[in-house]
């Protein structure tokens, strides 16, 4: 039995369908805070269970009977490792075997202000005694395809990145590789840091938007603390806009580069290109 958590998120419901290709239905549970939510999870044969990280009692009776579980890091910056400490103690009340956590890239470099809380929960899994993986994702190419639209509009992609290079990949490369350590055996105690093949700075970023959209769009490098007010200002929690900030001046020093290419050594095949993440982003 394996155990995704935050099963109706965008990475979580990508790991199911990953999972579904070689996992009977019936061995796989979407532990999920709103189970309604996942009624097309269960109309596929997946198990539905509720799972609330305010009530640890729902963590308990969701993870019961599964031999490894796969903690998605929670959506809640600031609330993240008390609510990942409740997952990991119901894990272990539960007999779990293997947890396998999505940690952020390069964590242990301090290069990250997000890194903080993912060291907190790595430190934390450690502490259980449970057999881990940890899975080092770095940034999603989504995240930054998000900004296109107002990139568009107003002919400039903002940011704080400089000329850092960025390995970021597909939510779905990530998604298949917590799909590839959870089938497969010999996994504990192994740290990957995942991101994509190729690297590009948002300057290149920009030029690959405008060359597909045949649209005007130039990459303006703003102080850290412009960016975040930009990003306040177009509507962003006050949050997010700081963890998008910090994230870009973290990408100026190299803290969302890697090229060990272990991310595409773990799916079996080439991370998804830039190009191909802009060009679905502007069918959409």
């Amino acid at each position: 039995m394996i155990v995704v958590t935050g099963a109706t998120g965008q990475l979580g419901r990508l790991v199911i369908t990953a999972l579904l290709k070689t996992v009977p239905a019936s061995q796989i549970v979407a532990a999920v805070r709103t189970p309604a939510k996942a009624a097309d999870l269960a109309a596929l044969g997946v198990l539905v269970r509720q799972a609330d990280y305010a009530q640890p009692a729902t963590l308990v009776n969701a993870f019961t009977g599964a031999e490894k579980l796969l903690l998605i890091s929670s959506s809640e910056v600031g609330q993240r490792v008390p609510q990942h400490q409740a997952v990991i103690d119901a894990a272990k009340q539960a007999g779990v075997k293997l947890i396998a956590y999505t940690s952020v890239l390069h964590a242990d470099k301090g290069l990250l202000g997000l890194a903080q809380e993912h060291l907190a929960t790595e430190a934390a899994i450690k502490a259980s005694g449970i057999p881990a993986v940890i899975l080092r994702n770095g940034w999603y190419t989504e995240n930054y395809a998000a900004s296109i639209p107002p990139a568009l509009a107003h002919g400039a992609l903002l940011g704080s990145a400089k000329d850092g290079r960025i390995a970021s990949a597909a939510r779905a490369d990530y998604a298949d590789a917590a799909a590839a350590v959870l089938t497969r055996d010999g996994q504990a105690g192994k740290v990957y840091e995942l991101a994509g093949d190729d690297a590009y700075t948002l300057t290149e970023f920009a030029a690959e938007v405008a060359a597909q959209s045949g649209k005007p769009v130039i990459y303006k490098d703003l102080p850290e603390a412009d960016f975040k007010a930009a990003l306040i200002g177009a509507g962003l929690p006050d949050y997010v806009a700081a963890l998008l900030s910090d994230s870009d001046a973290g990408a100026a020093k190299g803290g969302l580069f890697d090229d060990s290419r272990s991310l595409s050594a773990l799916i079996g095949r080439p991370t998804t290109p830039l190009k191909t993440v802009v060009a679905d982003a502007l069918k959409s």
